[in-house]
């Protein structure tokens, strides 16, 4: 049975704890690191736990269960694929941050796989994506470590909530049935939806904007019936270098429920000129990109509060 350890690493200009902290916040990952749409604990003790990763790999989206060993002292973390996804068997690694006498830090990920029946094709794949994440996690990381103090200015998150007269299960069902909201929201004009595997979604729509262009926006949503739904857009405007988010939905004590559209961006502030004039600033992008998500989110959270509304 061939067992495959490889090795990946990076030099970052951060110190060692700052980067062990933020490999250490899961929650953070899919902000963090291209590949990663939503991550969620299972269980969570003092230095074990157990977490669900839900990332793309070689273009495809999949699902996994970890362990995780945490040692801060050590400045290492252990991680261990409980439940893997075909083409991979087994699948464990280790985080090892170490100090640097200039105060930088060199970032080693290791990494030791198996293929199912130990099928050479599999193997090759694993190979692949174990590389192409590795490389794209690394990058990530020394860029998201380095920039962390400019890139401050250029991250928010906020919220739109609607309260309704009407079932959690529906307005849930709005949301989550994507693949019918050319037909049912106006901004929307094209919309494709796949879902291979139950709760994991690929969504692609061409949206329409107040001045009657389109544009194209492609997510992966990732669906928990029925209060949640979390999602990675993976093909954004020009004034936007990361956007996630999530919708949900809870009951509320007068027989009612509240649906939540939450948003969190980073700026790419290199087109803010072109696309907003050579006068504008961080905070008119901000707003300005704000006022677009929010427009879109309150359209949809108008019309999935009618159609619960409607199913009393």
């Amino acid at each position: 049975m061939t067992t495959r350890e490889v090795e990946h690493d990076i030099t970052v200009q951060a110190p060692a704890a700052e980067v062990y902290r933020l490999l250490a916040q899961v929650e953070n990952w899919p902000r963090i690191f291209p590949p990663t749409i939503y991550v969620d604990h299972v269980e969570r003790g003092e230095d074990q736990e157990r977490i669900r990763i839900w990332a793309t790999a070689n273009g495809e989206a999949k699902n996994w269960t970890s362990r995780r060993t945490l040692d801060a002292e050590g400045l290492r973390i252990g991680f261990r694929q409980e439940v893997s996804t075909p083409p991979v068997a087994a699948m464990s690694g280790t985080w090892v941050i170490e100090p640097l006498a200039e105060g930088g830090s060199r970032i080693r990920l290791l990494h030791e796989y198996r293929a199912v029946d130990d099928d050479p094709k599999g193997l090759e794949w694993i190979d692949e994506a174990v590389d192409r994440n590795s490389r794209s996690e690394l990058a990530a990381l020394k860029v998201n470590v380095e920039q962390a103090h400019a890139s401050a200015e250029l991250t928010f998150s906020f919220e739109d909530t609607v309260r309704v007269e009407g079932s959690v299960k529906d307005l849930y069902d709005f949301v989550n049935e994507a693949g019918l909201w050319a037909e049912r929201l106006p901004h929307v004009a094209v919309v494709r939806l796949e879902e291979d595997s139950p709760g994991l979604q690929t969504l692609e729509m061409d949206t329409r904007a107040k001045d009657g262009s389109t544009h194209t926006t492609k997510s992966y949503r990732v669906c928990f019936p029925h209060h949640k739904i979390a999602y990675k857009q993976v093909t954004l405007p020009a004034l936007m270098l990361l956007h996630t988010g999530y919708w949900t939905f809870e009951e509320d004590n007068e027989g009612g429920a509240t649906a939540s559209s939450q948003h969190t961006v980073v700026l790419n502030t290199a087109n803010t000129a072109k696309i907003l004039g050579p006068d504008a600033t961080v905070a008119d992008a901000r707003e300005y990109v704000q006022g677009a998500l929010s427009t879109n989110s309150r359209a949809t959270l108008g019309h999935a509060k009618d159609y619960a509304e409607n199913k009393r």
